[in-house]
């Protein structure tokens, strides 16, 4: 509702002379003639002869005011309600069109000037006293100032029913990209363009854990958040393309996160699928935490994460006489070979990455050798021997008891 005018929302006056009304219907016409001419001069918005209805629609309404104003100082009770309604629906529609409210204010500015010097000039050449000009003028801006704050709160309630469409747009565009199966790309380009989102070429999810702090999400525009989802996550527009540099500060605001694989738009729910893989890895101490971490730089781990049941079947028959040792033998043995195979076969290297001597690593590869007779010095089957040390490694089975 708007803020009411005094007695009870209604234009007050107090004692105007008799003759006074009367007086300004003369003029009335003339007016707003030249009200219309002023503004269609000095605001922008409402000028030239390809005029738009809305234009033609705020010089009715112009039109309209002046009039309830002359009608008003012959009748005070007047009820302004349905002007401020007229009013409200203007701030509504320049709300619904994108635009702010200065042109309309400023063409309420230019009739209040042409009111005030044609008011002026009435009092110099009738006479009227000075108390008479006083209340005519309060009693102009008092109707101005209902009129102005009724298209403001139009405005406002308009962008906020606008703000929440628009999310809900983009919140339904958002489950339509990670959908599995996808909706398909047509789809996908409809429901982006409701949602004033630019389709990218690809995407890339990336999954968050949940509760993170407020001030970390203050993101880019083109990214969709789900904050809510049980794993919350972010839909980011081509993540390998440019002005994404705001984004990634705003992830390590965030501390751990996963991002998943950049994907064509149509498979997003892969990228999340394994970006919360990922994550996952990060929970149990595999991944490191504290951090974004991205899937492409942590392909090994997670491939075994996906078949860790498979993986862990088969480790015995793999590697049953390393896994047959006491823990404390088991682990420092499975590192180094994992390290050794990882570093090309270069025991120089694997010794600087693990902090030990070349020798000591020699010395546990002979020992590996003996353990199993040289078969995990064969080139075939090496990459499952590699998958499974990693898992042994980095799940912590190599120093569980056997």
């Amino acid at each position: 509702m708007v803020s009411p005018l005094p007695d009870g929302g209604r234009a007050a006056h107090g004692s105007m002379p008799a003759e006074l009304p009367d007086l300004l219907r003369q003029h009335l016409q003339a007016a707003v003639e030249e009200m219309e001419r002023e503004i269609r001069d000095q605001v922008p918005e409402y000028a030239g002869d390809g005029r738009g209805e809305y234009a033609l629609r705020v010089e009715r309404t112009v039109s309209d005011t002046v009039a309830f104003f002359v009608d008003s100082v012959d009748h005070p009770d007047a009820d302004a309600r349905h002007l401020t309604e007229l009013y409200m629906h203007l701030g509504e529609l320049e709300a619904r069109q994108g635009r702010g409210l200065e042109a309309l204010q400023n063409a309420m500015r230019v009739s209040s000037q042409i009111a005030c010097r044609r008011f002026i000039k009435d009092a110099y050449r009738l006479g009227w006293s000075r108390e008479t000009l006083g209340r005519l003028t309060d009693s102009l801006f008092m109707l101005l100032a209902r009129v102005a704050d009724a298209a403001a709160q139009g405005y406002a309630r308009e962008q906020g029913q606008l703000a929440t469409e628009r999310e809900q747009r983009r919140e339904r565009l958002r489950d339509a990209l990670v959908a599995e199966p996808s909706p398909g790309h047509e789809a996908i380009t409809e429901l982006a363009v409701a949602a004033r989102w630019d389709p990218p070429r690809s995407v890339g999810l990336v999954a968050l854990p949940a509760g993170a702090p407020a001030g970390a999400r203050i993101l880019p525009p083109a990214v969709l958040a789900a904050w809510d989802a049980p794993v919350p996550y972010l839909v980011v527009p081509d993540p390998e393309g440019p002005g994404q540099d705001r984004l990634w500060p705003a992830l390590r605001r965030i501390g751990t996160a996963a991002i998943g694989p950049t994907v064509p738009l149509t498979q997003g729910a892969v990228s999340l699928r394994w970006a919360r893989h990922a994550l996952t890895l990060v929970e149990r101490g595999l991944l490191p935490a504290g951090g974004p971490v991205r899937c492409a730089e942590h392909i090994a781990p997670l491939a075994t994460l996906a078949a860790e049941e498979l993986v862990g079947a088969t480790a015995g028959a793999v590697l049953g006489p390393l896994l047959d040792l006491a823990p404390a033998r088991r682990q420092p043995l499975a590192e180094t070979l994992l390290t050794y195979l990882q570093s090309g076969d270069n025991a120089v290297v694997a010794a600087e990455r693990l902090h030990i001597h070349e020798q000591t690593v020699r010395y546990r590869l002979r020992r590996i050798t003996e353990l199993t007779g040289g078969r995990f010095t064969d080139l075939d089957g090496r990459l499952d021997l590699m998958l499974m040390l990693s898992w042994l490694v980095r799940s912590g089975r190599a120093e569980e008891s056997a």
